[in-house]
This record gives C-alpha cells, structure tokens and sequence, in this order.
C-alpha cells in the first residue's frame, strides 16, 4: 500500500500502478513475441507459407488470462471507488460554492472562508454546488476530484493524514479566469483547528468588507496581494489614477467610493485598461458596499 496525504492517496496510487504494471508487463510480452515471430518467420527464413493447426488451449490461455487480469483490475476499482464515494459516519461536514472564478467553504457554525481549513485525521464530506457553470473540484494530493453543478447537490469526501497546504483548483474549463480558480486545503492539528472554529469572527467594517469579497467570490478575479488576475489587484486600487474604457474611447478617473460603487452596480461600464469587460453583476446590499469601501482603503 502506498502512502500519501490522505487516506485515498495510497488507495488510487495502488491501483494506477496495478494498471500501469500490467500494461508494461503485457507491452513487453507482446513486443517479445512480435520480435520472435519476425526473426523466425521472416520470408527469407520460410518463403512459403504453412498452414496453422487450431489450438484450444492456447485460445482458453489466451482468453483466461487477461480476463482474469482485467477482473482483478475491476476488483481493486470498485474497491477503492466504493471507500472513496462512502464517507463515514461522523464526517465533518463542509459546503462548497464554485462560482466564477473561486470557491466558498461554509462550515456547519455559518464560518466562510475562501481555503478549506480541515484538522488532520478526522474525515471531512463536501457537499458542492456550482452558482453559474460547470466547476471540477480537484485535490491533486488527495487523489480526488468531483464535478460541481449547477442547479444540484454533489459530493467528496477525505481524511487527510499529514498536516500542511495542499493546492485545490478547478479541472473544468469555466471561462477566462479558469485558471486563476485556485484554493488551497490548510490541514492543522486538532487542536489548532478547533481553536479556529470557535473563535470569534473580526469585527468592524473592514474585516465585514473582506468577508463580503471571499462571499461573493471577489477574490477569484481580485487579487489582495498586488498580484495580477483577471481583474486589477485591490492592493492600492483605491483613489489611484486609472485609465478607463467607456465606449471605447479612453479617460482618466480616480477610483474613489464613487467609481467603485457605480462599477460593482453597473459592471463593464468604465473597465480600467488592460482588462476584459468580463465582470457579472454582483448582488450586494448598502451595508456590503459600505463595508467592501472600508476594506478597500486599509489596502491603499
């Protein structure tokens, strides 16, 4: 059994390797007896050709054999497919929205949060929804990965067995921004995690305005570091200069409370050059624009 960072790891990773030793195995005996047949019944060797008795017993081996085979590959499958689809009983459960272009985990006390934070050892069930188009949630350490639909209800599971970061991001090309649609999983001790889960939440407008843009999933297209994505950064966005696109034709505006309150109630109006005219229209309240305001000048 192989080992990983979670309980699935080893289970997929025995399997492929399985897979992939007996197509290595079974390549090699082929091209053995490709390679046998060609030296031995070339045309200078045999230049005439004689006829084949039947064999029923090279037929039964030859039959026998690679069904046996391809149902030992179907046992460990539906073996490992079964644990992986089945979660236990007591699994912490956790709801996932994709959206273009990010992801909001919601914890069974109301918590948000933009990075699935889970303890180590304790199962985790993931019950994923999409907002707009077909999302994949995929954990590439974890050897999972599930669709996330509009309009239904599906579902993963894991227990992660080493603490750390591990990248989750989306497999199912959804638009421009598909590849900016990354998280991380952050596994902590117990301990840690439930003094997480228990604290209280910040209070004041800015940490308000922060929650807003990881709840409307502003973040996917945003950056709040000064990196580049989709959209321009939040980092010092506030009252700079920029210059906007409207109808077409180019002016200079600063990007005080007014712009961009008018920009998240009338997208793609004034697009700050150098970006697509790609923004869905969001909705929020006076208070979430007052508080996403408040969030924004702690950024300048």
């Amino acid at each position: 059994m192989f080992q990983g960072a979670a309980a699935s790891t080893g289970k997929v990773d025995s399997a492929f390797f399985l897979i992939v030793a007996s197509a290595a195995v079974l390549l090699l005996l082929v091209m053995t007896v490709m390679v046998v047949f060609l030296l031995r019944y070339n045309a200078r060797r045999r230049p005439h050709a004689q006829p084949v008795k039947d064999s029923v017993a090279l037929e039964i081996v030859w039959t026998v054999i690679p069904l046996g085979l391809v149902m030992v590959m179907f046992y460990f499958g539906w073996v490992d497919f079964e644990y992986i689809r089945n979660p236990p009983a007591g699994a912490m459960p956790v709801e996932v929205t994709a959206r273009q272009w990010s992801w909001l985990f919601r914890y069974a006390n109301g918590r948000e949060d933009d990075v699935l934070r889970v303890p180590v050892g304790r199962p985790v069930r993931l019950t994923m929804t999409s907002l707009d188009v077909v999302h994949s949630l995929y954990i590439p350490a974890f050897r999972i990965k599930e669709d996330c639909v509009p309009g239904m209800k599906t579902h993963l599971w894991f227990e992660a067995d080493e603490t750390g970061a591990y990248e989750l991001f989306c497999t199912e090309y959804c638009g421009v921004g598909h590849s900016h649609m990354r998280s991380q999983v952050i596994v902590v001790p117990a301990a840690d995690f439930d003094a997480w889960y228990g604290a209280a939440e910040e209070t004041g407008a800015a940490a308000l305005g922060l929650k807003v843009l990881k709840s409307k999933g502003c973040l996917g297209c945003h950056s709040i570091d000064g990196s580049r994505k989709v959209g321009p950064s939040f980092k010092g966005l506030y009252g700079k200069q920029q210059t906007v696109l409207t109808g077409g034709q180019e002016r200079t505006v600063t990007a005080g409370a007014e712009y961009i309150r008018g920009y998240i109630l009338g997208p793609n109006k004034d697009v700050i050059e150098g970006y697509p005219a790609i923004m869905p229209q969001i909705p929020v309240t006076a208070d979430d624009l007052d508080a996403i305001l408040a969030y924004l000048e702690t950024l300048k």
